[in-house]
């Protein structure tokens, strides 16, 4: 399968990240490249979707998160479940990664896989990777993967990523299609 690039899009000092165009019934898949996501304070990374005429971004999501870490001192690691990355029936913004360090050196960097957007039969199925440094504890080793469905039969043609608090300081998104 190839990977067609739709656009790119790079974060300078920018609340969000909105990819308001190009989603649509073209390809049955969307992977959307997270590359050096960098937070002007340490926040969450999160994204929502918007449906097809409908307006703000505040779909219903159900979803769980899983996490794995390693401290970089070695004192600690593990897997497990992520309570505060999910949610059941939320219309808040969907973790990619929480509590990502802002320090100068450090950044997110990951995926979210979009399938079947335009179907108006069934839910929108998701999932998503990121990796990055988390600041409380740390700083450790940090990759959030989590998964789930936005609960609607409407088409999906926008999504919207932005840190829970002040700006995405630097950073690029690209959505591609795969077909």
């Amino acid at each position: 399968m190839a990977m067609t690039l739709i656009q790119s899009q790079t974060a300078s000092s920018a609340s969000s990240v909105s990819f308001t165009s190009g989603i649509d019934s073209t390809y049955k898949l969307y992977i959307f490249k997270i590359i050096n996501i960098h937070p002007a304070s340490a926040a969450d990374f999160t994204w929502q979707a918007n449906a097809a005429g409908g307006s703000g971004f505040n779909e219903t999501i159900t979803s769980t998160a899983f996490r794995t870490y390693h401290t970089e001192g070695g004192t600690s690691a593990g897997p497990g479940y992520n309570a505060s990355g999910d949610q059941a029936q939320g219309t808040a913004y969907q973790w990619l990664g929480g509590s990502v360090n802002q320090d100068n050196d450090e950044s997110a960097s990951g995926e979210l896989f979009l399938f079947n957007p335009s179907n108006t039969t069934y839910v929108k199925h998701f999932y998503s990777t990121l990796s990055y440094v988390l600041d409380s504890g740390g700083p450790l080793a940090y990759r959030l993967d989590a998964a789930g469905y936005i609960n609607t039969t409407s088409a999906i043609d926008e999504i919207d990523f932005k840190m829970s608090s002040g700006n995405i300081d630097d950073g690029t998104i690209k959505l591609y299609g795969v077909g």
